[in-house]
């Protein structure tokens, strides 16, 4: 409220009261007087009055008999009544600033809060409110006001949890029209949407509302889709508000009642409940400020149990920590040498009026340093640690949330700012919320509903308000079977029609409806631009032929798909017959020169491997060569007569017959094919070669095709034809690019079989380059498009879904469905390992070889291998190709007998020597003699 209203109540108070009483100018008090006031506003007959107004008084008594928190000052507390009156309210509230009050404790309410906490902005005086909850008395538009219990904001966080957990997304929220329900609700609207979800229907009930004023509001929600209801008002309206629901037969299973702390605040305080009153609250949830165990709370129950016959509420215990709270506060202002002062407001005394007296209105000097004190206090009270942050909020606001069930109430779990849902008790989680959640998939115990049902409900049903769904349908000009106006009739017909009413009719609640057609009949509509009339509210959803691509699903949200189809490319193919050289096309002709360089190759690794050991590959070189070509190519069939001796040119054999075995398997499968299955040959075999070529590309007009072609494949719009009719399409494709005709035709799926059903001289080539399907399109976020998702999901497992399909497209098909298109050659990629494996067994095989042959060179010629010399070297390469040439088995007896010869040479000389050391001795011997 602004400030100029503050001074007119000001005024008001004046004119009503005649003047204040002569109040405290410059007054100065002792560092520690005897007694401080306080004040406090109750509405005492309310329900929270009631209970705080002794909270409170308990509050005062234990501080004042406590010698070590205010050290011999004494609290003193004036309680005032605002009677259910605003007016009374503000009264009284002028009324304690006229005293030496240093904190005023109240009001009750939001609304007057925010009228308050002007006053004690210009008189800076503390406002402490345990009940006051609107979220936007944190401004700072609001210095002085300190809230000592948590905010709504988190309340609605909570409720925002609950609804995502249970997978709803559309609410209604029923409030009473000022700002506590107001900017609650705005709360709530802000936590579900970053949650994904929303309010669907905002339903105000204004202030001092009768009962006809909460059924009239009651009825349009009971007219609304949605069924989950959240209730945020006061405990005075509740009530009123549950009862009228009963009588509008509200209350019943298929409803969810999600209801702020007000709830749980009559419970826990009327308890116990009348039946009649609990009976209106069956499966309701509602919250309740969650507040840890003590033992200084159980003492504190005990005394309250011999205080009152009122059960215990947490509000009671926030307006006992409020009191408490200040005392701390107190204590400290007076330790930093804090003084009760006060001082005459010069705004005040600007005022024109010679009549007013504002002596009695006067500054706390002292408010800024308590008011630090009071936001720097930590304490521990009876509702647990008692802290503030920096934007005065308490740390760790957290809830119970309770299921009402026969007498009272059950809890289901708890939620906290830190941990989210959870059943484990707030202060026993240390995890954040996504961590917590995504360990534990049970976030709340299970609920008892309204009706006394254990399943979750839907939350929403079709609005019973008579009204029909507006359905738009496009007049489609080409391919009816799918969807088609009646000429003589408004109706329509076809196989989405089909779908569409077979699921609707599976539904467990009846939908009205209408189809409306949209196009001029002359060319078929675009239905993007159909489903964008959703958003605008021109229809409440769009049956057709709809292909769900990604762009559209920004626009609506779609069904189950009850047809697949994706993009193809048609065009005109002609067939191929069997030509004399036939048997070559198989292979490609990089294959034939491969596969004829492999089969030489071979022979002449085969015929090196096997030269020195084996006859059969010995011989006049015109022989050996004819050997080597026979050998080769023979192998082929598995029919050469040559044995192969060594073990190189077993292993190099048996691979290259593996490789040949491939070969020859292939080729006969690639032939048989080419000679007895009919072929179409087609110079487009698919999307790539459409795209590398110039020629114009048919599309169906008005359909996504064009954008997906010009936006995705980065296909010139030059080349796109618009086509409309079957025939259309056919007149292009047989006129050709050349004659002002089209290469191909790029559509979906669905058109093109229906389209070549009796058309065989086109064929669809290559594979389907996009993958989506056909779906219904409703709003964002209605239910009824998952509900009819399920349906279609139900029609496919029946076969319903197959025998709409067969009603309406099943066509004799031409003769051209089983044929196929010309076989493509094998090309060298795909045997390219099989000859990497040959080729290099046989360079292994080869050097293995030709390293034994040098090593036993060496050994037979070790003169030659160790002589140099150019002619020497030229000597030894002619040697070495003779020795080469030479049989395995002649080098080897030629080694043998030199070997032979060597040690006769050997034998024969030693008995020379011995016979002429037997001469020389005889002749000696002779000499002497």
């Amino acid at each position: 409220m602004p400030k100029n209203l503050v001074w007119a109540l000001l005024l008001l108070m004046v004119d009503f009261n005649g003047c204040f009483t002569e109040g405290l100018n410059n007054t100065n008090v002792s560092t520690r007087p005897d007694v401080v006031n306080i004040a406090s506003i109750l509405t005492f007959n309310s329900i929270i009055g009631k209970v705080a107004k002794i909270a409170l008084q308990a509050a005062c008594e234990d501080v004042n008999s406590d010698p070590t928190i205010l050290k011999g000052t004494k609290l003193q507390i004036t309680l005032h009544d605002s009677n259910f009156s605003a007016f009374m309210n503000i009264m009284e509230a002028l009324k304690v600033m006229e005293t030496d009050t240093v904190a005023l404790i109240g009001p009750q309410g939001s609304v007057l809060a925010h009228v308050i906490s002007h006053v004690a902005n210009e008189l800076q005086v503390p406002l402490l409110s345990f009940t006051a909850t609107d979220p936007t008395l944190n401004s700072l538009q609001y210095p002085f006001f300190v809230r000592t219990t948590h905010s709504d904001l988190y309340q609605m966080a909570a409720i925002a949890d609950i609804i995502k957990y249970y997978e709803w997304r559309k609410v209604t929220a029923i409030y009473i029209d000022d700002d506590h329900g107001r900017n609650g609700v705005i709360s709530l609207g802000d936590q579900l949407a970053s949650r994904g979800c929303e309010i669907s229907h905002k339903a105000p009930i204004k202030p001092l509302a009768t009962k006809t004023d909460i059924s009239d509001v009651l009825v349009q929600v009971a007219l609304m889709e949605s069924r989950i209801l959240v209730v945020h008002t006061y405990p005075q309206y509740g009530l009123d508000i549950l009862e009228v629901a009963r009588n509008l037969d509200m209350l019943g299973s298929g409803y969810v009642w999600i209801t702020t702390n007000w709830l749980s605040t009559i419970i826990d305080i009327s308890s116990p409940l009348p039946s009649k009153t609990i009976d209106v609250m069956q499966g309701f949830i509602t919250l309740r400020t969650y507040t840890k165990d003590s033992k200084l709370t159980r003492k504190f129950a005990s005394e309250w149990r011999n205080m009152t016959n009122y059960g215990l509420s947490t509000f009671c215990l926030y307006a006992y920590d409020t009191v408490w709270l200040l005392a701390h506060a107190l204590d400290s202002f007076f330790d930093k040498g804090g003084n009760i002062s006060f001082s005459k407001d010069p705004k005040l005394q600007a005022l024109p009026g010679e009549m007013l007296n504002f002596d009695s209105l006067s500054i706390f000097n002292g408010g800024k340093l308590l008011l630090q004190e009071i936001l720097n206090v930590k304490m521990k009270g009876l509702t647990g640690a008692i802290e503030f942050t920096s934007d005065k909020n308490l740390l760790f606001p957290a809830f119970e949330v309770l299921n009402v069930i026969g007498t009272g109430v059950r809890r289901i779990g708890y939620w906290s700012n830190s941990s989210g849902l959870s059943t484990i008790r707030p202060d026993k989680v240390n995890t954040k919320p996504s961590d917590h959640q995504s360990s534990s998939s049970e976030l709340l115990h299970a609920v008892i509903w309204p009706g006394q049902i254990i399943q979750k409900p839907r939350g929403w049903v079709f609005p019973d308000s008579g009204k029909q769904l507006k359905i738009g349908v496009p007049n489609r000009v080409s391919f009816q079977e799918f969807v088609g106006q009646s000429k003589d009739s408004d109706s329509f017909k076809g196989h989405c029609i089909d779908v569409f009413t077979s699921a609707v009719n599976l539904l467990p609640y009846a939908v009205p409806y209408k189809f409306h057609s949209y196009g001029d009949g002359v060319k078929n509509p675009s239905n993007t631009e159909l489903l964008t009339l959703i958003n605008s509210g021109v229809y409440d959803a769009v049956v057709g032929d709809i292909a769900i691509t990604t762009n559209r699903t920004r626009i609506a949200d779609f069904t189950q798909p009850f047809i697949e189809s994706g993009l193809v490319v048609v065009v005109p193919v002609k067939r191929s017959s069997s030509s004399t050289w036939a048997f070559l096309k198989p292979f490609s002709p990089l294959m034939w020169s491969v596969s004829g360089i492999f089969f030489l190759v071979i022979g002449a690794v085969v015929w090196i491997l096997e030269h020195r050991v084996n006859d059969e590959f010995r011989g006049p070189p015109r022989k050996q060569l004819v050997t080597v070509l026979w050998f080769s190519f023979s192998t082929l069939f598995s029919s050469h007569r040559e044995n192969t001796l060594s073990t190189l040119g077993r292993i190099v054999l048996i691979l290259w017959l593996f490789v040949v075995l491939i070969i020859n398997s292939s080729y006969t499968a690639s032939l048989t094919s080419i000679l007895t299955v009919q072929k179409l040959s087609s110079p487009i075999k698919g999307i790539e070669s459409l795209m590398m070529i110039k020629d114009p590309i048919g599309y169906q007009e008005n359909s996504f095709v064009r954008n997906y072609l010009v936006g995705e494949l980065g296909i010139n719009s030059d080349r796109l034809i618009p086509l409309s009719l079957p025939e259309d399409y056919e007149k292009a494709l047989k006129d050709g690019p050349h004659n002002g005709g089209v290469a191909a035709v790029v559509d979906e799926r669905a058109y093109i079989e229906l389209f070549l059903s009796s058309r065989c001289e086109f064929s669809i080539v290559g594979q389907e380059f996009t993958k989506n399907g056909w779906g219904f399109a409703f709003p964002r976020d209605s239910p009824l498009a998952a509900d009819m998702s399920t349906a279609i999901l139900k029609l496919s497992e029946n076969g319903e879904l197959q025998r709409i399909h067969d009603k309406w497209l099943l066509r004799s098909a031409c003769s051209s469905q089983g044929t196929q298109f010309e076989v493509d050659k094998l090309e060298l990629t795909s045997f390219k390992g099989l000859f990497l494996i040959c080729g290099l067994a046989c360079f292994l095989a080869l050097l293995i070889y030709f390293v034994l042959t040098i090593r036993q060179f060496t050994k037979h010629y070790p003169t030659l291998a160790e002589s140099t010399g150019r002619s020497v070297r030229s000597g030894s390469l002619q040697t070495f190709f003779s020795f080469v040439d030479k049989k395995e088995e002649t080098i080897r007896t030629r080694s043998k007998r030199k070997y032979s010869e060597g040690s006769s040479s050997m034998m024969n000389g030693d008995d020379a020597s011995i016979d002429n050391y037997s001469n020389k001795r005889d002749m000696s011997l002779n000499a002497s003699k």
